[in-house]
């Protein structure tokens, strides 16, 4: 069964992560730090930004994948994802200095992998319920 919103998401969220890697190595490029963030605070944030991504990314995309099999694939999930993606993206723009970005990502973060489990739980009993 092919997952149309789970493939879309992974696909921009692995470019995502590479767009955040750029941004790393740029700094690094600048500034000639090789290993760690040689007490560069630019650089300190946009490894915590990438860093913050591999955290939370990875639950959110299995979550999802697992309700579009389970569910179906359906349009409040597109606009799920699409909003959680845009979230990851304004996210590591608020850890360089425009604070809005980084409440708006951490927000929408939190609200998309909060929804997402609730409603997977809530899908798992639908399903494991033996009264029905």
């Amino acid at each position: 069964m092919l997952l149309p919103v789970a493939l879309t998401s992974a696909g921009a969220a692995a470019l995502i992560n590479f767009w955040l890697g750029l941004r790393i190595g740029q700094v690094r490029r600048a500034e000639k730090i090789w290993v760690g963030d040689g007490g560069n605070a630019r650089l300190a944030a946009r490894m915590r930004a990438q860093l913050n991504f591999a955290e939370f990314v990875p639950l959110v995309l299995i979550l999802i994948a697992l309700i579009e099999f389970g569910a179906g694939t359906s349009l409040w999930l597109w606009i799920v994802a699409a909003v959680f993606l845009i979230g990851r993206l304004l996210h590591p723009i608020g850890m360089d200095g425009w604070m809005p970005g980084r409440m708006i990502g951490a927000i929408t973060t939190m609200l998309t992998l909060v929804g997402l489990a609730a409603y997977a739980i809530y899908l798992a009993q639908q399903y494991a319920n033996p009264l029905r």
